[in-house]
């Protein structure tokens, strides 16, 4: 396994690990406002809880649908958001609009990362007795 496989999997495993990385290097190396440093680990940690939620959904459920589950979600979010700024605005910003929807899914992939652990910490005591 080469190192930078070995890294997204560790990173994917325990998303709060870059999130924590990217924040210290943007607010104490890159000399970032804390706001901005902790906007783009946001960002990046989305795509590691991406990673880490679809794997967790996929043992819990015994399934192999997770990552295109979290798919589909997003895509509905672009378009139900995309629809709201098209009503609203009378056009859509396509920079906003995967911004918002962006920042939701780390949101949304932060409660179901700690929601899927709990169940399946259950599961396992469970499963076990």
């Amino acid at each position: 396994m080469s190192l930078i496989q070995g890294t997204i999997i560790t990173f994917s495993i325990l998303p709060f690990f870059p999130f924590l990385i990217v924040f210290a290097v943007c607010r104490y190396l890159l000399k970032l406002e804390k706001k901005k440093s902790l906007l783009i680990s946001m960002d990046i940690t989305t795509a590691f809880l991406i990673l880490s939620v679809a794997a967790l959904f996929n043992v819990i459920f015994a399934s192999r649908f997770g990552f295109y589950l979290i798919l589909l979600l997003l895509l509905l979010a672009l378009g139900l958001i995309g629809g709201a700024q098209n009503r609203i605005k009378g056009k859509v910003d396509g920079k906003r609009l995967c911004r918002a929807v962006w920042r939701l899914t780390f949101i949304a992939m932060t409660l179901a990362y700690i929601l899927l652990t709990i169940v399946g910490i259950f599961k396992n005591i469970f499963n076990n007795m």
